[in-house]
């Protein structure tokens, strides 16, 4: 009962939260925990279940799980200063951020399901959700999703931010301005490169809140 996770494939772990993140960015691939046990540490190697689950307001789901969870009972505030806040604060944001490329490539290497890209009505769906558990969880919800659009935002896809920073970098490789109809063809390639994305994430959503079956009696 005193054991204590001290690494997971060699990343220390400090939070419980770190835990359920790389448990479920790994795809259910074979993990190596490093417990702490009276002093000494021992290697322990452990493949997560995939285990469907659903949460309090009926969302279904498969992910890997290693069977283990959080206690309450040994929860710990820390108070932090403003400058150990603020680098913090850039820690998550470079933690939630480099989990949603992790999830993205798993995406395209056809290692993670398609399905679970959302658009905006489990955009919206979520965030009732997050509101009716509480203020914190809202705020929470709130910051990632922020983080993500911020993310989606820097893709190198013209139309976007990130599209007009790939031109830039061009235009300095080039050392001259693109022509108006390469950056015209560019911005319709754009244009139907987020439309497809927006299309396919609202199909998602349709399938994933049973509206086809709600339509269909």
């Amino acid at each position: 009962p005193n054991d204590r996770i001290a690494a997971i494939d060699g990343v220390a772990i400090e939070r419980f939260e770190q835990i359920q993140q790389i448990v479920r960015l790994g795809d259910a691939s074979a993990l190596v925990l490093q417990i702490e046990r009276d002093g000494n540490f021992l290697d322990i190697p452990i493949t997560p279940a995939i285990t469907e689950i659903t949460d309090r307001f009926g969302n279904v789901q498969k992910t890997p799980l290693l069977g283990i969870s959080a206690s309450t009972a040994q929860g710990q505030v820390v108070v932090l200063s403003p400058g150990e806040a603020l680098y913090e604060a850039f820690h998550q944001t470079w933690v939630v951020t480099s989990s949603t490329m992790s999830a993205v490539g798993q995406m395209i290497s056809g290692r993670r399901d398609a399905s679970d890209l959302g658009g905006p009505l489990r955009i919206a769906k979520f965030s009732g959700e997050a509101a009716q558990s509480g203020g914190w969880t809202f705020i929470n919800f709130i910051a990632v999703l922020s983080i993500n659009l911020a993310l989606i935002n820097l893709f190198p896809i013209p139309m976007l931010d990130g599209g007009h920073l790939l031109f830039y970098a061009i235009e300095g490789v080039i050392r001259r301005p693109l022509s108006d109809q390469a950056q015209e063809y560019g911005f319709r390639i754009g244009l139907i490169l987020v439309l497809a994305l927006f299309v396919f994430a609202t199909w998602n959503d349709l399938i994933h809140l049973k509206v086809f079956d709600f339509l269909n009696g």
